[in-house]
């Protein structure tokens, strides 16, 4: 069975598993309150969502997903198919991101891409599944997999914020990468997901403090 962060209990069960095996984590842990439980309605909403918030600041992030949800009223593969280019450009997204959406909306209408049998899949199976759309990269497939379906082991390596936590608490050199972070990672199985939202939340500390760079 695939392990899940399904609530607060079990995410701080997944901690405290981790805390017992790695004394940098175990540290983080004891330094502050524990990190909360992030999760969100899963489906095409969410995901669409996931895509319309890559490489931009969450903010702007915020704005545009509000003209989308605005603007098409129930953002779903037949409303995004529906839609027009020049439409959804209009909401503020890019060219590729357009893409994207469509990409996926096509996916998911023609079948090859099954939203609710995802979370009934092996993290990495999942994630196989999701990168085969066009447009739809490691992080934005493991973000979905982590704060949409709650997979306990899914780990978005390529996250900025969680290779600066990481630099910070291990006292790396430089920042890790995603491959170094990915390998890093490995000991954390099967709660990597765990230790996202505590490097997350150590994250947050950080930039309070130092002002650290953003994601």
């Amino acid at each position: 069975m695939t392990a899940r962060l399904d609530s607060a209990d079990a995410l701080h069960a997944a901690l405290a598993a981790l805390a017992g095996r790695d004394p940098v984590l175990r540290d983080l842990l004891a330094a502050g309150p524990p990190p909360a439980l992030r999760r969100r309605p899963a489906g095409f909403e969410g995901l669409a969502a996931v895509v319309t918030g890559q490489q931009v600041s969450t903010a702007s992030a915020a704005a545009i997903w509000g003209r989308v949800r605005t603007g098409l009223g129930r953002v779903d593969a037949a409303t995004v198919a529906a839609a027009s280019d020049a439409e959804l450009k209009a909401f503020g997204l890019s060219t590729p991101k357009v893409r994207t959406l469509r990409a996926l909306a096509e996916a998911v209408g023609a079948g090859s891409l099954d939203l609710d049998t995802l979370s009934d899949l092996p993290a990495e199976a999942a994630h196989a599944a999701l990168v085969r759309v066009h447009g739809i990269g490691p992080w934005t497939a493991d973000v979905y997999l982590l704060f949409y379906l709650g997979h306990a082991d899914a780990f978005p390596a390529g996250d900025l914020a969680l290779q600066e936590a990481a630099r910070a608490a291990y006292g790396l050199a430089a920042r890790p990468d995603a491959r170094a972070l990915a390998g890093l990672a490995e000991a954390w199985r099967p709660w990597r997901g765990a230790a996202a939202h505590l490097l997350w939340a150590h994250y947050r500390v950080l930039k309070a403090r130092d002002g650290a760079p953003g994601a």
